[in-house]
């Protein structure tokens, strides 16, 4: 396999690296869907040769723990484990324990030795995930350990040396929490070396043609179900607002395989239809000769920019062409907006006396 080689601001880097084959198949493939996305595979790429800290910060349910997975999977480390710890999963008293392990009789119900998913993490990468929420008490070891690597077993005395990459990410507003004093300054600076901050579904709406077409047909040979998308369902999926991103997205698909019935796998997205012919118009039997993957696609070419415009029209002319509620509405920002509204073609209705 050719090494792919790293380039910064249009210029390639003398550093040449190669990249993991899960990372080139199955990773980046879903890196590639917005502009958003391409500079965070970018980012990425960029520090794949390095074990520089990696902070990921975003909403609940973009993909935190994939661009992590990514990192881990682009890295030199790739060949080592990935190792998962959801810091909100576990009381505060546990939490040390899960992280460092234990010796027997360090507590009560400590019966025998426990590692610690540092040392799992040796030789790969470590995710903390919800890093916002480990307790105080526990900042002050975790940042020593990330100085040097080194920590003793809660209850032990041995000292342990590591070499892992530590990946954190939280949907929390980290400054918010130091001026607060919950959450050190020295720890937020020594996992910030790098940040990537990944975009809410709203304002990466290509990419939902893409997403929902993967996890349509992961769901259809998971669940053995026979079902097919119309541009209907395409449009509505384009005009809901995402608020759980990519998660939600997810979990609507999910339904909408697993039930017999669209409208009830879409009612959770305001698309509920009274005509007693919408499910018979939603799944129906697909062309010959058309995959599934194919035609979502083709159909996402030829809708999304119709499904948007609509989304844009409806609301402009809901608050009377009030571009700064308009964009309060459907939550971009107001030169998104206006962007929107050019690439749409739309024009304000003359105000003019007939």
């Amino acid at each position: 396999m050719d090494n792919p080689r790293i380039t910064t601001n249009g210029r390639e880097s003398a550093v040449s690296v190669e990249f993991g084959h899960e990372y080139l198949v199955e990773y980046a493939p879903l890196l590639n869907g917005s502009p958003q996305m391409r500079a965070i595979r970018q980012s990425i790429e960029s520090i794949a040769d390095t074990d520089a800290t990696v902070l990921i910060r975003g909403e609940s349910g973009v993909g935190k723990e994939l661009i992590a997975r990514s990192v881990h999977s682009a890295s030199r480390r790739h060949q080592g484990g990935f190792i998962k710890v959801n810091c909100a999963a576990l009381p505060a008293g546990l939490l040390e324990s899960e992280l460092f392990g234990h010796e027997k009789g360090a507590f009560t119900g400590a019966y025998r030795r426990k590692l610690g998913q540092f040392e799992y993490a040796h030789m790969g990468t470590i995710y903390l995930d919800e890093i916002g929420e480990i307790p105080a008490a526990l900042q002050a070891k975790l940042l020593h350990v990330l100085q040097d690597f080194r920590f003793s077993r809660v209850g032990g005395h041995d000292v342990i040396t590591v070499d892992a990459r530590v990946i954190a990410a939280t949907n929390r507003h980290l400054e918010d929490a130091m001026a607060r004093g919950d959450f050190r300054e020295d720890l937020y600076y020594r996992l910030n070396v790098v940040e990537i901050n990944v975009p809410p579904l709203r304002q990466r709406r290509e990419e939902i043609p893409d997403l929902a077409a993967r996890f349509f047909e992961r769901f259809k040979a998971q669940y053995r179900r026979d079902r097919e998308f119309t541009p209907e369902i395409l449009e509505r999926l384009m005009a809901h607002a995402w608020p759980g991103n990519v998660r939600e997205l997810e979990n609507v698909i999910r339904r909408l395989v697993v039930l017999s019935d669209p409208l009830q796998a879409l009612e959770s997205i305001g698309t509920r239809k009274t005509s007693g012919q919408a499910a018979a118009a939603v799944l129906r039997s697909k062309p010959d000769g058309l995959s599934f993957s194919e035609g979502l696609r083709e159909i996402a070419r030829r809708g999304a920019r119709e499904a948007e415009q609509k989304a844009l029209s409806e609301v402009l002319e809901l608050v009377g062409w009030n571009r700064s509620e308009a964009a309060r509405i459907l939550k971009v920002s107001y030169k998104t907006l206006l962007n929107k509204i050019t690439d749409c073609g739309l024009v304000p209705p003359s105000r003019n006396p007939v």
